[in-house]
């Protein structure tokens, strides 16, 4: 799987359509959420596609999220998201700065307010996972 660093360093160089082309192939690569998980429950609220996330706990105590979109650019917004706080400790997540640790990525001036606008409901919603299983 790519690394954060590794993506930073390369959207640096890239143009806009690039960019979009990136966050596409990002997206591809998410490990798939069965279609049983995609519920009301799972659905984060806020965002103009449907975005539905769903965390485990594994066996070493570390959170895994499982998370889809029915939009392919949202899609890779997301697993940019996930690569920030996945498989980690819930102390982890909650002391990873997740807005900070993307702002290289600058997404709110790279792409359209409507792709954008659920980004902090996704993260408030690994947080709010975060404290649940601190």
């Amino acid at each position: 799987m790519t690394t954060l660093a590794d993506l930073t360093d390369e959207y640096g160089f890239l143009d806009a359509d690039d960019r979009y082309r990136l966050l596409i192939d990002l997206g591809r690569e998410l490990e798939p959420m069965p279609e049983a998980l995609k519920t009301d429950a799972t659905l984060v609220r806020g965002c103009s596609a449907s975005v539905w996330v769903y965390p485990t706990v594994r066996d070493d105590g570390t959170l895994h999220f499982l998370a889809d979109s029915n939009a392919a650019i949202t899609k890779g917004i997301i697993a940019l998201v996930l690569l920030t706080v996945q498989d980690r400790t819930p102390a982890d997540i909650r002391a990873t700065d997740i807005e900070t640790t993307l702002a290289p990525f600058d997404l709110k001036n790279q792409l359209s307010s409507n792709r954008t606008q659920g980004i902090p409901n996704m993260i408030a919603l690994i947080r709010e996972t975060a404290e649940r299983y601190a």
